[in-house]
């Protein structure tokens, strides 16, 4: 039997934040002292050498390593780059809040790196159990990190919720991956698509796969009807944590769906298509209406995500249908919309940590009574958000969702992108609604604004991208057309 090496060079960001996790826990236990400064330092130090790696490593052409369980691709390269920025905002905009509530332990940001590298595995496996290695690292990183202020029992109370539906939605797609793997017989996702695209699978038992397949993807998306964790989890999560889960792991989800359903079931696309059309509807329409009711804004922001991510799969059920333009619109509007969700959702949930200070959590909506008074920037910014998650011109939420629901009409789902259309005119009441208090109601609370000069800042460059993306929308929907068009993604 000959041992083959394996080209390592597409895998050297992968390598890199495993070897800094390492690395991290090492110097943090040696250095108590320092250890709070030193593991931040070291979690941006990863962030940046790991964002100079994936572009230093950036290939139009496809590459499989480790025996094929690995795939290199643009596709995969502009969603580790993406991860690794809203990663890098993510803890700035925690950092503060955590340190005035004695919570910035070294342990926080050993966790984020660990679920970094789950998300990257995720996102280049083409493997079935790669993909499982992959979501489960990460998502043990995330109940732990959901369940970090041990004193609080919001906190312990979210993370069980969130570790018992895991582990459930978990369960769930490993029993759809075995079902798959004994219909084809491969676990490679190009084995598999062979496989059925041969009609030698056992299509019962395939099917049957696929449906517990769409139940895992559904959790990890947040998405009704798996979605029941999601608000209180957000509201439960200290503020830092509510932001990472909103953010990078969406992108994994994305990843996730794209490649088991585009790339290794495209051969049963008449099938997720309809999952997801279901899927989709009732996300959308629960989300708005939900999100309407809620006081805490956390709670709000989470609906609302439910809702985004409803009207990101308008783009993935959309594609592989008609011609290859039409394919390509489809899932590059959807990569567009998550990535444009994640910008959206930074901005937001940094404002919530902009807003607290030691002793108090911006957490409900009436909290934003007044910004204006207190600080007219700041309520730009969150005025910013606010029209951009409404879908209101000319920020990148309403680039995004016309995006999508172009590809769903050009796909004949006509009644669909008519239902998410009201729906959205319907939503906006709430997001207008945070906008009306900051303008027009009286600040409950006359304390100064008090931030670090790094959050801020941030902050501020933040909101800016939400306008000049959707003044430009074109440079990021370009992006994400021709990381499709040279990835392993078919039609690509």
């Amino acid at each position: 039997m000959n041992f083959v090496v394996p080209d390592f060079f597409p895998a050297m960001a992968e390598i890199f934040v495993a070897a800094m996790v390492l690395t991290s826990m090492l110097s943090t236990t040696f250095a108590r002292n320092l250890a709070r400064n030193l593991a931040y330092v070291l979690a941006q130090f990863t962030l940046l050498v790991t964002t100079f790696i994936t572009i230093f490593t950036l290939d139009k052409s496809i590459i499989h390593s480790f025996g094929g369980m690995f795939v290199h691709d643009l596709l995969g390269s502009i969603l580790k780059l993406v991860v690794c920025f809203a990663m890098m905002i993510a803890l700035l905009y925690g950092r503060g809040y955590l340190a005035e509530r004695k919570l910035d332990r070294p342990e926080y940001y050993l966790l984020a790196l660990l679920m970094l590298l789950g998300i990257m595995v995720m996102i280049t496996a083409n493997h079935l159990l790669v993909l499982y290695i992959g979501l489960e690292i990460m998502s043990l990183s995330l109940y732990a990190l959901v369940a970090f202020d041990r004193d609080s029992m919001h906190s312990t109370e979210a993370g069980m919720k969130y570790f018992v539906l895991g582990a459930l939605a978990s369960g769930l797609l490993l029993y759809g991956m075995s079902m798959v793997y004994g219909a084809t017989g491969a676990l490679e996702l190009s084995g598999i698509a062979q496989a059925v695209a041969g009609q030698t699978a056992n299509k019962t038992v395939l099917l049957f796969g696929l449906v517990f397949l769409m139940a895992g993807i559904s959790f990890k998306l947040g998405v009704v009807p798996f979605h029941m964790w999601v608000p209180d989890v957000y509201q439960g999560a200290p503020t830092p944590v509510a932001l990472i889960l909103s953010s990078a792991p969406k992108l994994a989800a994305f990843a996730l769906a794209l490649r088991l359903l585009v790339v290794g079931l495209p051969g049963l696309a008449e099938h997720w298509q309809t999952m997801l059309m279901l899927v989709a509807a009732a996300s959308i329409v629960l989300g708005n209406l939900a999100a309407l009711v809620q006081h805490n804004i956390k709670r709000m922001l989470a609906y609302s995500g439910i809702s985004h991510m409803g009207f990101m799969l308008l783009g993935l059920l959309s594609g592989g249908v008609g011609k290859l333009d039409f394919t390509l619109a489809a899932y590059s509007g959807a990569m567009f919309y998550a990535i444009a969700y994640v910008l959206m959702t930074l901005a937001a949930f940094g404002m919530l940590m902009l807003l607290s200070r030691a002793g108090f959590d911006a957490g409900e909506i009436e909290d934003f009574k007044g910004l204006n008074r207190r600080s007219p920037w700041f309520a730009v910014l969150m005025l910013f958000v606010m029209f951009s998650m409404a879908g209101i011109p000319f920020f990148v939420g309403f680039f995004a969702k016309f995006a999508v629901l172009e590809a769903a009409i050009a796909a004949g789902h006509l009644w669909l992108a008519g239902l998410a259309l009201v729906m959205s005119l319907i939503g906006a009441f709430y997001y207008l609604r945070v906008v009306k208090l900051m303008y027009f109601d009286e600040p409950l609370d006359k304390t100064p604004i008090i931030a670090s000069t790094e959050l801020q800042v941030m902050l501020s460059v933040n909101g800016v991208a939400i306008v000049v993306l959707g003044l430009m929308p074109g440079t990021l929907l370009s992006l994400c057309r021709a990381a499709l068009l040279a990835s392993s993604i078919p039609g690509g």
